[in-house]
């Protein structure tokens, strides 16, 4: 089970979810010089996690943003974070890799995976410094998502997280 969320239309107001930086609101649309451009579309963002404002082409959107998850969705994640039981490298190098590559795809499903396989790892005692950061930023990207689509705060998503990761 994978997220096909399209591309959102951007447009002010528009939530998205962007792969490094999470949920985020277009706050303007317009036209703007990029590089010695004559006036490109660009849409300014802001990350309210990272508190972080993006301005960048409207035409590079198209293939990086995505509609957040709904509410049904973020269910499905959780329980698809319950009983995922996938494999996890006991090679360092390339369980970084895999998590990288899983993180950077912005795909909620892949945050769980990532989220579960460490955690298991965590509980054995096998964190490695690049572990930690994954999982870490494994968490809070699928919490931003989660309470976002679940209307929580992002601590009762991390709480629903942490819930799902026990079972």
């Amino acid at each position: 089970m994978r997220l096909e969320a399209p591309s959102p239309r951007i447009g002010k107001g528009v939530t998205v979810h962007h792969p490094e930086h999470g949920i985020g609101r277009v706050q303007k649309v317009g036209k703007r010089k990029f590089a010695g451009s004559h006036g490109d579309d660009f849409a300014q963002l802001y990350f309210r996690r990272e508190q972080l404002t993006l301005i960048m082409p409207a035409q590079d959107l198209v293939g990086t943003v995505r509609k957040p998850l709904n509410a049904r969705q973020a269910r499905e994640v959780l329980d698809y974070l319950k009983r995922w039981d996938g494999p996890v490298s006991k090679r360092w190098k390339a369980r970084a890799a895999a998590n990288q590559a899983a993180i950077e795809r912005g795909d909620p499903f892949a945050y769980a995976e990532v989220c579960k396989g460490l955690s298991q790892l965590e509980s054995e005692g096998a964190l490695r410094h690049t572990d930690r950061a994954h999982l870490n930023r494994s968490f809070e990207f699928l919490a931003d998502e989660l309470a976002h689509a679940l209307d929580e705060t992002p601590d009762s998503a991390r709480l629903l997280i942490t819930e799902a990761l026990s079972e």
